[in-house]
């Protein structure tokens, strides 16, 4: 059997660099609470981001919990149901209402058009998601959370090192929050930051993710444990090195499956939008059964026969999940789109390390699959665009 390839896979440093690093922390006994890898650590990530203020947490989940309580949020808040299920736990566990608007239909983040209708008298904030690393719709989002008062959180989970027109989309809303778990472009095995743009607002994150120190004696709220240890910004300093090159190589392999797909009817992808940089963190494809001449489960059942591991990234949507479909926001008629998206999804294997016979085997698959009836007469050719694949 051909080896299993899987949707991720993490970039590691190099081991020996790391061991230097061990010794360090091993010689010190300085493991946690600030100490000077993680001081060094949130000093140069937040240059490389090109950011003003940053503080390090040991998961996402836990810096978007926090982002919450920073802001102080209650009520309710506008989120997205395409996203992982972290971003609307994170509202849950901090007493918050959910409530759902429908995506875009281009780029599948939040619509600004139905956030606006969304809004109550009990709304307090907007939380979108830059959907695989995609920027939102900035511009529109911002004008809306200042025309009704609204705090703007984004999560920014899938955005790492992401540009528009050369400023860093982490300076956009009150806050973002940024994962750094092991299947991220970046990763510190687990771990995740808040970025902010002052430094009453970093303390303020600070004390909370420290139980709510703010001394020896003195606890100024009732924070929790959220800090990053020293092993993983230790880790994170490494992987800074290595990061523009392994986004290079996703970007490589992103490129070389549009080319490569590109004609397939009834598939299709993202393509880059003007103005941004992108990191390429997932590659996801959108199979319209009609036109390909097999549904989305065939296809993704048919990559998994054949060792192939995809993810259908964002399916099922967070609102069909028990803990929320029960909320008026979340019933199929008020979310079209989504639906709609959620049921074509499959996203492809990328990351650094995978080698570019392997993506052959997955577009191979693909196209083997397709019924011949549905299969359009360049698709006979042996040769697209720039790389062959047979």
């Amino acid at each position: 059997m051909e080896k299993k390839i899987f949707v991720t896979q993490p970039s590691l440093p190099p081991l020996e660099e790391f061991e230097v690093s061990l010794k360090q922390i091993w010689e010190s006994k300085i493991l946690t609470n600030n100490g000077p890898y993680h001081k060094l650590f949130e000093q140069e990530l937040a240059e490389y981001l090109g950011v003003k203020y940053l503080s390090l947490f040991s998961n996402g989940t836990l810096a978007l919990m926090t982002a919450l309580q920073t802001l102080r949020i209650t009520g309710e808040v506008i989120t997205t149901p395409y996203s992982f299920v972290a971003t609307t736990h994170a509202l849950w566990w901090n007493n918050i209402k959910p409530v759902f608007a429908d995506i875009e239909p281009d780029y599948f983040n939040l619509d600004p058009d139905k956030i606006e209708a969304a809004i109550t008298p009990r709304t307090t904030a907007i939380l979108p998601v830059h959907v695989y690393g995609n920027p939102c719709k900035l511009e529109k989002i911002k004008q809306i959370a200042d025309t009704y008062g609204l705090s703007l959180i984004y999560d920014a989970a899938h955005a790492f090192g992401v540009k528009i027109n050369g400023e860093s989309i982490l300076n956009y809303g009150d806050l973002s929050v940024i994962s750094f778990h092991a299947t991220k472009v970046f990763n510190t095995i687990e771990g995740g930051a808040i970025v902010c743009h002052d430094a009453k607002t970093k303390q303020r994150i600070d004390y909370l993710k420290n139980f709510g120190f703010a001394g020896e004696t003195t606890v100024i709220a009732p924070g929790i444990n959220a800090k990053m240890n020293e092993l993983q910004a230790a880790y994170g300093l490494l992987q800074l090195k290595y990061v523009r090159q392994n986004i290079e190589k996703r970007r490589e392999i992103a490129m070389y499956y549009r080319s490569n797909l590109k004609g397939i009817n009834g598939i299709s992808y993202l393509d880059d939008i003007e103005g941004v940089d992108h990191v390429y963190p997932y590659f996801p494809i959108f199979v319209d059964e009609e036109k390909f001449g097999m549904s989305r489960d065939a296809v993704y059942e048919n990559l998994k026969a054949g060792n192939i591991f995809g993810r259908r990234y964002f399916y099922p949507l967070i609102s069909q999940f028990p803990s929320y479909r029960g909320l008026v926001s979340a019933k199929k008629e008020n979310l079209p789109i989504a639906e709609k998206v959620a049921d074509k999804v499959i996203c492809l294997p990328i990351y650094p390390d995978l080698e570019l016979d392997d993506v052959d085997r997955v577009i191979r698959i693909i196209r083997e699959v397709q019924p011949e009836v549905h299969q359009p007469e360049a698709a006979l050719q042996t040769v697209y665009g720039e790389f062959p694949i047979y």
